[in-house]
């Protein structure tokens, strides 16, 4: 069974004024959509057929450069637009709340722990908050579309939030300003979704 362009569960402008229906439309329809096709073909006629994104990617082996690129690409790309809500913001309550307290002191202590990872990620990459056994959290950063649940990159465990930091994912709307885009992103965080995410992976 090929992978599928997963449909946004939102319009274009949904997110707007804080990610312009241009650059999602451009994001899903062109980015997203490539990853999705050059996946199926770098696994077509493998062992990999047939297999989830998470064990594909669990057992990958990183000299693979096809399937890691564009499997990273469709698996971070999915999660992304899942975490996303035009009523997103706020700030994160319950089991999530408190294992992000634990973690970083305060929810803004962990805002400038993320906000720093995705704007000192040098180049393409992502911010990863990730949830391990037990339930501890911790942020980190990736390159290109490596995500944590590649052997050995990252911080490990589970992705339950990412954000996309490479410039396709804003500067139509920003420009070089990434800090801006990352301060924007907050907004549109779908707190209720990564809460779920947590307590189905710690």
């Amino acid at each position: 069974m090929a992978f599928e362009l997963p449909k946004l569960p939102y319009a274009y402008d949904a997110l707007e004024p804080h990610i312009d229906a241009r650059t999602m439309e451009i994001h899903h329809t062109k980015h997203h959509a490539g990853y999705t096709t050059k996946l199926n073909g770098a696994i077509e006629g493998t062992d990999l057929e047939g297999k989830s994104i998470e064990d594909i990617l669990t057992g990958l082996d990183l000299s693979n450069a096809a399937v890691r690129n564009n499997g990273g690409g469709f698996y971070n790309h999915s999660l992304f637009w899942e975490i996303m809500s035009p009523n997103g913001g706020g700030t994160p309550t319950g089991e999530l709340a408190a294992a992000i307290d634990k973690a970083f002191g305060s929810f803004d202590a962990f805002k400038d722990a993320f906000s720093n990872a995705a704007a000192g990620q040098f180049g393409s990459g992502w911010a990863w908050l990730c949830v391990h056994e037990g339930g501890e959290v911790k942020v980190c950063s990736t390159a290109n579309q490596d995500n944590p649940l590649m052997p050995g990159i990252g911080c490990g465990g589970t992705p339950i939030l990412g954000l996309d930091v490479w410039e396709h994912a804003y500067y139509l709307n920003y420009q070089n300003k990434r800090p801006d885009y990352i301060n924007a992103f907050f907004s549109v965080i779908n707190w209720d979704k990564v809460s779920e995410l947590y307590a189905e992976n710690k």
